[in-house]
């Protein structure tokens, strides 16, 4: 999920040096979107790796 975070980035990117802002702004926003996704996942198997070695 981060490596599409970082594929939507880099497409923002370009878009946006090519000067097309439209595909730029969708790209960021859907890159923001997966990056917190992951975030939250990653903190979620944090979490429940703790519980498990605990128990």
């Amino acid at each position: 999920m981060l490596y599409y975070a970082l594929v939507f980035l880099v497409v923002a990117l370009i878009a946006g040096v090519l000067g097309f802002g439209g595909i730029a702004g969708a790209s960021a926003g859907i890159a923001k979107i997966l990056f917190l996704v992951f975030i939250v996942l990653f903190l979620i198997s944090l979490v429940s790796q703790f519980f498990r070695r605990r128990a």
